[in-house]
């Protein structure tokens, strides 16, 4: 049975397309919400292109709007914007969501939870983790990168959610602990998403380079060590273990901090190590990789981060 809810998406990036297409392939009436002109207009025109491994295409219908009165009343939002966007989400959906609507984050970075609840209140805002990947190919057009679980939190509104996710063929989990899973996924991705932002290259060549797989570890220790004084429980036991064991899994794909510095688009480092390096001042935990790798990353932006 076809989820009857229709869904909100914000933004028009890798997985905001392959989320668009899986709730379109379910039945579920999509919208994207977003501002780049040329993927809006390229969906407008193709619809959301789903390319699989074998290079197959398929098209699916989604509606694409810039306009947050556009899409007023929704029940449902999926945040998948990048993390320095989500100020802008947060005014558009205090135009759009619905009083009993619920926004589920599923971004990268620390600080997003909070920016959506001050513009939504805590109990328009559910937060989510998921391990999902994706390679956009060009606007409107998106590969998937790797299937992976969606785990969110317990939430009173997020049941529909769930079974919409569910129908849309993610697999989902919930959690009493979703800042341990958003701290664990952070760990992973200051070690993953700069260096190979900083050296071009897939998640899988990092164990191939001794200096760039010591450089991961010691940044992974580094934000694990920020996480236990806060009294964060990561998910697993050995943050170095679960990089190089993500690292292995993902082999072949680019992550989405080289995606966004192959295209001269902003990127996340402020939301990742550099979060890391703030929480770091905070606790009095030291944290000199996770500042070097923030500042390497800033200086390849040729853009300022709006």
């Amino acid at each position: 049975m076809p989820p009857t809810e229709p869904i909100l998406i914000l933004g028009t990036g890798a997985l905001a397309c392959l989320f668009a297409a899986r709730y379109s392939a379910a039945g579920a009436p999509v919208t994207l919400l977003g501002t780049w002109p040329e993927g809006l207009e390229a969906i407008r025109q193709q619809g959301v292109r789903l390319v699989d491994a074998n290079g197959r295409e398929q098209a699916y219908p989604v509606q694409a709007v810039d306009n947050p009165r556009a899409c007023a009343g929704a029940r449902q939002a999926l945040v998948l914007v990048k993390s320095w966007q989500t100020g802008r989400a947060a005014r558009q959906l205090a135009v759009c969501l619905a009083e009993d609507g619920l926004a589920l984050t599923l971004q990268n970075g620390l600080g997003n939870r909070q920016a959506l609840e001050q513009a939504l209140g805590a109990s328009r805002v559910a937060l989510g983790v998921t391990t999902v990947g994706a390679n956009l190919l060009g606007p409107g057009r998106v590969r998937p990168a790797g299937e992976g679980t969606i785990t969110l939190g317990e939430h009173a509104g997020i049941r529909p959610v769930v079974e919409g996710l569910r129908i849309a063929g993610f697999t989902v989990e919930l959690t009493s602990d979703p800042t341990g899973l958003l701290w664990g996924k952070l760990v992973i991705n200051a070690a993953i998403n700069p260096i190979t932002a900083l050296l071009g290259i897939a998640n899988g060549e990092l164990l191939e380079r001794p200096q760039a797989r010591w450089l991961a570890a010691a940044t992974a220790r580094e934000a694990a060590e920020v996480a236990r004084a806060q009294g964060i429980h990561l998910p697993y036991p050995d943050p170095e273990a679960a990089v190089e064991g993500v690292a292995e899994r993902t082999a072949a794909n680019r992550s989405s901090m080289l995606q966004d510095v192959q295209r001269e688009a902003p990127t996340e480092i402020d939301a990742i190590c550099g979060a890391i390096v703030l929480a770091g001042e905070q606790w009095g935990v030291p944290t000199p990789v996770n500042r070097t790798l923030w500042m390497l990353v800033k200086s390849m932006n040729k853009l300022k981060t709006p």
